[in-house]
């Protein structure tokens, strides 16, 4: 039997994406200036990954974690070390509260939309698709000397941007990412590439992180369409309102309120706790709080987001 080389060493790391919500915005929690999302090396003393994830996640962050689940293995083979060790990255996705930094060493939280600017459709089309990303990538297309690749791009152009203006999947976070990444249009690349000279905006981040919140985001936009996981960023009691702008800002889309309020109401996901929002401008809004037993209940339904006809 053949004993695997130095060169050959494989390294387990685990990393999070780490999902809080605040003032309707979506944040993830990152380190080194937003370059990095936490990440550390697998323990053998801990008996699962899981176990592992949460341990170094709460030591390095001081947030422990609510609902995890595992997203993906990442090992390409240019994930590698100094030494030439392979790095195998297993990632998870956890959904907290955001807490306040406790110095300035601390880790921070970052809106998610400052490394997808073109994922925010919240108030309209994201311009940025329009005026700069689409010509790029249709440029890009053309420049196919095969015809059946050149029709290749063109086809995965239209599936994942549309036309800019009214045509757009919310779930496909991760194709978009990776194809500006095969198209050059994003900083990040290979130890075989050469760095771009006008990368798209948006914040990069160091390795393949950004390609891994692309997953974290995906499978939370897709997630919350099935099961309703949102409550575990929500806090203990809030208005229909902030629920709804909390699905929202996870979404990237706004959403046809009477709709949404009615597919809440037909799920009997929430229930009134008789008081009264003293945040809410004009109007009292009434409070509500997540019926956890319903999850026990039934399984909830999956169901199309209740979007606005305004995108």
């Amino acid at each position: 039997m053949k004993l695997p080389s130095a060169t050959s060493a494989i390294t387990i790391e685990l990393n999070a994406v780490l999902v809080a919500l605040t003032a309707n915005e979506p944040q993830v929690l990152t380190l080194e200036d937003g370059a990095l999302l936490p990440s550390g090396p697998f323990e053998s003393e801990h008996p699962t990954l899981q176990t592992g994830l949460r341990a170094w996640v709460q030591q390095q962050t001081h947030h422990p974690l609510g609902y995890v689940e595992q997203l993906y293995t990442f090992a390409d083979r240019y994930r590698a070390a100094e030494g030439g060790r392979r790095i195998v990255s297993i990632s998870y996705l956890g959904l907290t509260r955001e807490r306040l930094s406790r110095g300035p060493r601390d880790p921070e939280w970052r809106n998610w939309y400052r490394y997808f600017p073109w994922e925010d459709w919240r108030n309209g089309p994201a311009p940025l698709v329009a005026r700069e990303i689409l010509p790029r990538l249709r440029k890009w297309s053309e420049a196919a000397g095969d015809p059946a690749l050149k029709r290749d791009r063109r086809q995965r152009i239209e599936v994942n941007f549309g036309d800019g203006k009214t045509q757009w999947n919310e779930d496909l976070v991760l194709q978009r990412y990776e194809l500006l990444y095969e198209a050059g249009l994003v900083p990040e690349t290979t130890p075989t590439q050469q760095p771009i000279a006008d990368p798209l905006p948006g914040m990069a981040m160091r390795h393949d992180h950004r390609r891994i919140l692309a997953t974290g985001i995906a499978r939370l936009r897709a997630k919350i369409k099935y099961r309703p996981v949102v409550f575990e960023l929500m806090p203990e009691t809030f208005t229909l309102l902030q629920l709804q702008r909390a699905v929202e800002a996870l979404a990237g889309r706004p959403l046809h309120k009477q709709n949404f309020r009615r597919l809440i109401d037909q799920q009997g996901l929430v229930e009134e706790t008789g008081a009264i929002s003293a945040q809410a401008a004009g109007r009292p809004a009434k409070l509500y709080r997540f019926r956890r037993e319903v999850v026990l209940e039934r399984a909830f339904g999956g169901t199309k987001l209740p979007l606005s006809r305004a995108v």
